[in-house]
């Protein structure tokens, strides 16, 4: 019987456009992302740099490109958070059949942009929504890794065949798969997090 869903953000509650940031650096000579900008972001996602220290790496690559316009690009990505998925996210935690949890690779000029897109008053009911909130830069830990997940149950005494997580990433859900967490590998654009209870 399932007593706790973890879910991710991106993709599943708020809706994104990944291609955006690469499609804005183009014209800074963008053409791939190396093994050490990887190793950057994800440093990054983990909460190893500060956004100033982090910006400034960046534009190490992409001199060319104001500081303004390197925050505008990583930020491109982020789009809405549609009404229908909080209010049906916020119904979910009313319920209180189950304990969520988000679970979220992120960073903090990301969650900054998120909550001025939103506004703080709509990220508050999105975050009260939540028995626990886990952004990746403020534990140190990210998605595919399985410390993270281990970290989610043992944090909160949770039995793996009990919990539920969604991910529109495959590598995500394999990862939580092989430690006995049930997955739900949402298809963007196929399939909606309001579903989830066809899932379950």
């Amino acid at each position: 019987m399932i007593k706790n869903i973890i879910l991710d953000f991106g993709d599943v509650l708020i809706n994104l456009d990944k291609p955006a940031t690469a499609m804005a650096m183009v014209k800074y000579g963008f053409t791939e992302i190396t093994p050490s900008l990887d190793a950057l972001f994800k440093d990054y996602e983990k909460g190893f740099l500060e956004s100033s220290e982090f910006i400034n790496e960046v534009s190490s690559y992409f001199p060319e490109a104001s500081t303004d316009y390197l925050i505008k690009a990583w930020n491109a990505i982020l789009l809405d958070f549609p009404e229908e998925r909080l209010q049906f996210l916020e119904n979910l935690s009313r319920e209180n059949e189950y304990k969520l949890f988000l679970l979220s690779n992120t960073n903090d000029l990301h969650m900054e942009s998120v909550q001025q897109q939103m506004g703080m008053e709509r990220y508050l009911r999105f975050k009260n929504a939540f028995d626990v909130f886990y952004l990746s830069y403020q534990i140190g830990l990210r998605k595919p890794d399985a410390e993270i997940f281990e970290f989610v149950l043992e944090q909160n005494n949770l039995i793996a065949e009990e919990t539920f997580f969604v991910d529109d990433v495959k590598e995500n859900t394999d990862a939580a798969a092989s430690l006995g967490i049930n997955v739900w590998n949402l298809q963007v654009g196929k399939e909606d997090f309001t579903q989830i209870k066809t899932r379950l």
